[in-house]
């Protein structure tokens, strides 16, 4: 993947200079404060402590304090983070400029560890995602070296398939999709929210190989063997294989983002077609 004379997207927040993510939760000081206000005030103290928890997680957010260049040993993953974003910015701004519309850029908070977000604590447990509720993809760059150890999907292009999914969210959230699926949610059983929650991932995949041929169209960055890669992690990360490489029995209602096949499937009608016309996952028949 060719983006070294890319510009650098200035939509990027970074956290991983202190704050909540390097701590994690209340000290014992703060703790026996809380418990002790508990009791005199007559309020359960587990009410309590989620507040000052929150207090905690918004006051440390604001005072991390910014990594140097110079002396940041992730500063190239960030550098790449900041023009793959870029890439994504220019490419679906032109396709919704094409159909009269207008794309809004959402951000990329990089952290460690923990992070407070409009959807609740974000962990790197967790893996990137998205919040709609803030309009941003929260990533903690250490995810892309378990991807490369623990998946065998490293690769640069394989990195920028996962920001461009959670991106694929983003385009969900502006064109109304997350919200009509998120409607469901009280509606539905588990299991059967879980297949409405397979299309919405799957189209996400759909939307970033058409992201990557768009991309591709107007830069020619993509190298030979950068789609393989992709197709690698895609094949990585689906539900079955994840829970194969658990070591337990794979339960397809339990799957909330799709099979590897499917996720494959998915990002390759995205890409062969650079149409989002083709990323109709919720019509009948689609899987």
């Amino acid at each position: 993947m060719r983006i070294g004379d890319e510009r650098e997207s200035d939509n990027v927040e970074d956290r991983r200079g202190g704050g909540f993510g390097g701590a994690g939760g209340l000290g014992i000081g703060a703790t026996l404060v809380v418990l002790v206000a508990s009791y005199f005030l007559g309020i359960d103290p587990r009410t309590l402590l989620g507040v000052a928890e929150n207090v905690q997680e918004a006051t440390s957010s604001r005072q991390a304090q910014p990594i140097d260049p110079a002396r940041d040993p992730e500063a190239a993953s960030v550098s790449e983070v900041k023009k793959i974003l870029a890439l994504t910015e220019d490419t679906w701004g032109a396709v919704f400029e094409r159909s009269g519309a207008q794309y809004r850029r959402p951000s990329v908070v990089l952290y460690r560890g923990r992070t407070p977000t409009a959807c609740g604590t974000g962990q790197a447990a967790m893996g990137p995602f998205y919040c709609p509720g803030d309009e941003k993809v929260y990533l903690d760059l250490a995810f892309f070296d378990e991807m490369a150890r623990r998946f065998h999907a490293g690769g640069d292009f394989a990195r920028a398939y996962v920001i461009a999914h959670e991106i694929g969210h983003h385009v969900q959230n502006l064109t109304g999709v997350m919200a009509k699926t998120d409607r469901l949610r009280a509606r539905l059983s588990k299991s059967d929210y879980n297949k409405v929650s397979v299309r919405l991932e799957l189209q996400a995949d759909c939307f970033a190989g058409v992201w990557a041929q768009n991309a591709n169209r107007a830069r020619h960055f993509l190298d030979p063997g950068d789609v393989e890669s992709a197709l690698t992690a895609a094949n990585a990360i689906g539900d079955d294989a994840l829970q194969r490489q658990a070591g337990g029995v794979v339960v397809p209602d339990s799957f909330t983002h799709g099979s590897s096949a499917q996720r494959v499937h998915w990002f390759r009608a995205g890409f062969d077609s650079g149409s989002a016309g083709s990323c109709d996952t919720f019509a009948k028949g689609a899987l």
